[in-house]
């Protein structure tokens, strides 16, 4: 009895959950100032690296012929192997071709781990169950980074400890936990044989137009957000670090109570709510002026990005249960479009004004809110669409 609860499907989720934070946050807290510090990279620059991490997300299709001479969970522990080595190596090499090549292969490993996390997730949690469990898994995913940023600023303030040691034990660190799972855990069983080929369902639409503008939405803030922190406000890595901390110690209140909003009012008000505030948000980045209403926004931001679950559980109350690991490799790429577009495009732009960045990026919420009023009241598979939009689907 006590093996089963340790050693089942959600636990081995959650500890999956710990390392991706664990090595991605260490990763990203510090890409700013070490590609400004010690790669003298420029905005332009810096548009260019996150466009070539976007590209393995963009080929995150590939993961459904990838399952066809591997199972899914071991997939998934070899991606984290890939994103925690690509961590260890990425201070060894401070240049401008290092940098995009340790970012890369990081991001071969993150991306493909994430889309299968999010296509076992789907196939494993009951629909009831799903908001909720996916909150529970962001609020871990925050206990990480919590820790991550944490042991950064101490490293760094109390002990000055060089980028590249960093890097190096937080990869290490995923590593050893990645070959823990492999042993301690069997392979579990998914309840629907997926369907291993690629393809696009009609009435599948709506959800590849929110995630396509989902993407879209979130290069703004990955890149541009906290680029406008380093550049314009002076913020140190530390301070990143500290600005990090807040964010994921909030989450890990929120996460979970955002799971159960969403269960409770739908996802067509959850996702109502998230993108009539980004409208503000964003509008409110082309204008801001303090350094402390910035951070204010960044940590709002963030925390809009938990009512994103309402997008993947609308997919599972729509989609024939053998469609979803196909699917969420699709639907990665599809969000990936945009990011790998985004980035450098804008990226130019911020050369010029940095402000039209941040209004085009209230153009996409905008767009993103009428998309997201055309979902029903309650979804399910022959109910994907509002076919026409009333009045009172506007209200």
């Amino acid at each position: 009895m006590q093996a089963n609860k340790w050693f089942n499907e959600r636990t081995m989720l959650m500890i999956m959950s710990i390392i991706m934070p664990l090595t991605f946050s260490t990763w990203h807290v510090l890409l700013n100032n070490f590609a400004l510090e010690q790669a003298a990279y420029t905005g332009a620059d810096i548009g260019l690296l996150q466009s070539v991490r976007e590209i393995p997300g963009f080929l995150a299709f590939t993961v459904v012929l990838l399952l066809l001479i591997v199972k899914e969970q071991i997939l998934a522990l070899i991606s984290l192997a890939v994103l925690s080595i690509g961590v260890a190596l990425t201070g060894f090499f401070p240049s401008s071709i290092g940098l995009l090549a340790t970012t890369f292969l990081m991001s071969m490993g993150f991306h493909y781990f994430e889309t299968i996390k999010n296509s076992l997730v789907l196939q494993w949690i009951p629909k009831a169950d799903t908001p909720y469990f996916l909150g529970k898994l962001l609020a871990i995913g925050s206990m990480s980074s919590l820790f991550v940023y944490s042991s950064v600023w101490v490293l760094i303030e109390k002990f000055s400890i060089a980028f590249q040691w960093i890097y190096l034990v937080a990869g290490g660190i995923g590593l050893v936990l990645v070959l823990f799972i492999s042993f301690a855990y069997p392979a579990f069983k998914t309840p629907v044989e997926q369907t291993k080929k690629l393809f696009l369902r009609k009435r599948y639409w709506l959800y590849y137009v929110l995630v396509f503008l989902s993407g879209a939405r979130r290069q703004i803030f990955i890149v541009f957000a906290g680029f406008l922190m380093v550049e314009k406000f002076g913020y140190s890595a530390a301070d990143i670090s500290l600005l990090f901390l807040l964010n994921h110690l909030i989450n890990l209140y929120v996460a979970p109570k955002i799971g159960k909003f969403i269960a409770k009012v739908g996802e067509r008000n959850a996702l109502t709510l998230e993108y009539s505030g980004l409208i503000v948000i964003f509008l409110s980045y082309a204008i801001v002026e303090s350094s402390e209403v910035a951070a204010m926004l960044y940590v709002i931001d963030h925390v809009f990005f938990a009512m994103a679950i309402a997008i993947k559980t609308y997919f599972q109350k729509i989609a024939d249960p053998a469609d979803i690991a196909s699917t969420s490799g699709v639907s990665f790429t599809i969000n990936h479009i945009a990011a790998i577009i985004i980035p450098v495009t804008f990226g130019l732009i911020w050369l010029i004004n940095p402000s039209i960045v941040f209004i085009f990026g209230a153009m996409i919420a905008f767009a993103s809110l009428l998309f997201s009023r055309k979902i029903p009241d309650i979804p399910s598979q022959g109910n994907e669409v509002i076919r026409r939009l009333g009045r009172k689907n506007f209200i």
